[in-house]
């Protein structure tokens, strides 16, 4: 079993998530992929919407029986995603993990506890996604994370065999950019 882990604060949710979703599970090759709905994003500045209300706009967008939402990080109690994978992989041992991000995440990804161990304890796919100027999204591609795992990086046409791969082993997908934000969402309520 391919499963593609698809984690975020996903408030709220929207078109933009289920594209870097779905073009993961296509191009990878993944069975299932799990919308994992974090208590809070240590890294974001302002408290999350509920939990309930974050879970419910991530299964709208979920979509097919491919999607699966789970509030897993906040029943075992992980705060940060290194944790939620040393728990899945022990749990699973048959299973072939793969840690799903949109490239606007990649910029950041070094600000991560533990991102390197990620790096190394699952394969990991960056699909492109709209992340500002052309020097934010080569920013990106030129991260401290991207730099030091440069040599573990497999072309987009081996994206299928990413699942298989032994850790670290990563790929950028390119594919049409959909403009949906969460924080463009927010912006009138975060306003009010």
């Amino acid at each position: 079993m391919r499963v593609g882990l698809f984690g975020g604060s996903f408030d709220p949710a929207h078109p933009g998530h289920a594209h870097v979703a779905e073009t993961a599970r296509r191009r990878l090759g993944l069975h299932r992929v799990l919308w994992l709905v974090s208590p809070q994003n240590p890294l974001k500045p302002h408290a999350a919407a509920p939990l309930d209300r974050r879970s419910a706009s991530a299964r709208a967008q979920a979509r097919g029986p491919a999607m699966v939402v789970s509030d897993l990080e906040t029943r075992i109690g992980a705060r940060y995603t290194v944790d939620t994978l040393r728990w899945l992989r022990a749990r699973h041992p048959g299973v072939r993990f793969v840690w799903i991000m949109g490239g606007d995440n990649l910029r950041q990804f070094s600000g991560w506890r533990g991102w390197a161990d990620i790096l190394r304890t699952i394969p990991v796919a960056v699909v492109a996604r709209p992340g500002g100027t052309a020097a934010q999204l080569l920013a990106g591609r030129l991260s401290p994370a991207a730099r030091r795992f440069a040599h573990a990086r497999l072309p987009a046409r081996a994206a299928s065999r990413l699942a298989h791969a032994r850790p670290p082993a990563w790929t950028y997908l390119e594919s049409p950019l959909h403009p949906a934000s969460s924080t463009a969402l927010r912006a009138p309520a975060d306003a009010a």
